[in-house]
This record gives structure tokens, sequence and C-alpha cells, in this order.
């Protein structure tokens, strides 16, 4: 983190419900550039709501929030427009072949040299043979390589990726992550939501631990452990089981989630 350096990604009381179900309780981030930023938690613990709200994919219930300097309430398009984003469970046009896709993304993107661009990805992720096949017709993986591609091909100075590595064998997991470790050493800053806890320990500066929309806690990985003997598996289970626990013992007591609201 730069001191006194604008934050990349700032949320003050940042929260979305739907109806009464609050999907994520109030929350503040900051992000700084050439940090690596980690949110991880189990499935359905409102990881993917965090990076939609970030991302203007989501309206939030309450709060503000800026990206890049960009109101992404205001204008979720602008900010949209200048970062990459990988969703959780997207794959590109099924209609369009993996060159077509990344050249419209390319030219969306205004990146110079398309043609030798859009060809360097397709070989970096050994799309070559299948540059031509219909998207609906490719497997779960190399449709998440044709995804990885889209974001990472104008190479933008703030990437929000969603469980990135989804349907990659080992090879090209190990690649994408030495491209990102790259990546941010080299000034750029990366936002990943994950529930794989390696990622964690391997390439994260800062992250949090999330569970029920909330955030359990927050910090540098080894800030977040009680002793050197502790693994990030350890505090995992710490933090998650109890607020699990917490949340049985206010359902038995008759409060529920609507203690906090």
């Amino acid at each position: 983190m730069t001191a006194g350096s604008s934050p990349m990604v700032s949320a003050k009381d940042m929260a979305k419900k739907y109806g009464d179900f609050v999907a994520l309780h109030p929350l503040n981030v900051e992000v700084h550039a050439g940090e690596f930023f980690g949110v991880f938690g189990p499935n359905g613990a409102g990881k993917s709501t965090f990076i939609k709200l970030l991302t203007g994919q989501l309206r939030p219930s309450k709060g503000r929030i800026e990206v890049l300097g960009v109101d992404a309430v205001a204008d979720p398009q602008k900010v949209k427009a200048n970062i990459g984003i990988v969703p959780e469970s997207e794959s590109p046009p099924s209609f369009l072949t993996p060159t077509e896709f990344l050249e419209f993304v390319a030219r969306l993107r205004g990146v110079d040299d398309m043609k030798a661009k859009v060809e360097h990805w397709l070989e970096w992720f050994g799309l070559q043979e299948k540059r031509d096949t219909m998207c609906k017709d490719l497997s779960k993986g190399q449709r998440q390589k044709v995804m990885l591609a889209s974001a990472f091909i104008h190479k933008p100075k703030l990437l929000f990726l969603d469980e990135p590595f989804a349907n990659l064998d080992p090879i090209y997991q190990r690649k994408c992550r030495e491209w990102l470790l790259d990546h941010v050493a080299n000034g750029g800053t990366i936002f990943l939501c994950s529930h794989v806890l390696e990622m964690a320990e391997r390439m994260c500066n800062r992250m949090a631990i999330i569970n029920d929309g909330r955030v359990l806690a927050a910090g540098t990985v080894k800030g977040l452990k009680r002793s050197q003997d502790e693994t990030l598996e350890d505090v995992f289970i710490r933090l998650v089981g109890r607020s699990i626990e917490d949340v049985e013992r206010l359902s038995d007591e008759g409060l529920g989630d609507d203690s906090e609201e």
C-alpha cells in the first residue's frame, strides 16, 4: 500500500439486501495500487455479491463505491470500461469463435495491434486449434481460457477475478498464477474472490474471510494467524466455524438475522 495514494477500490458501508434477505452486511474496504487482495469464504458466503457490487454489475442497497476514482453506483458503465472482469460461471457468447470474441473485446477496449494480441493469447492458452470453433462447442476449460484471455488482453490496471481457475488444469492454473503475480509486480492491481485458500498463501498481499455475508476478519495472511504453527486452513475453520455457531445460537434464541436489522 502506498502512503497517501488514492485507493483503486473504495467501498464505504456497502451492503446488499434482497427483500428481507441480507446478502452482504455493511462493510468497508480499500484496495491500493499494486495490491493482490483476496476475498475468501465457503460457497454461498457472499463473495460473488461482493465482486458484483464493486464492478457495477449490482447496485448496493446502501453505501458508496468508487473504482479508479469513478462512482460505481452512478456510472457503472465507465467502471466496466476501465477494468478487467472474469465473472464466476460466465462463458463467452455461444455462437462466436474464440477469435471473433477476442477481436470484439480488443476493439471494444481500443487495443493496439489487435490481430497480433489476439493471436498471442490464443497461442498462450493453447487455443490455436480451436480458434475457429464456436464457443458452444468448446469444453468448460477452453471456455474459461477464452474468458481469461478477454480479461488479460488489454492489461488493465485493475482486474476483478471470481473463481478464475475453475475448470483449468494444473498446468494453466500455474501459468495464470505466474502471469497475475507478474502483472502485480509491474504495477497492476487484482481483486480476487475464491474459496481456494492455497491461492491466498501463494498470491495475496492482503485478504478478507467472509461468511453469511459478513466479513469475519481482514489483514495480511501472516497477521490473521495466531501463531507460526497455525495454518491458513486453521484460521479459516476457526473463523467460519465460529460464525456458524453464532448464527445457530442466535437462531436458537429466536433472534435470527433480524438481530442486526
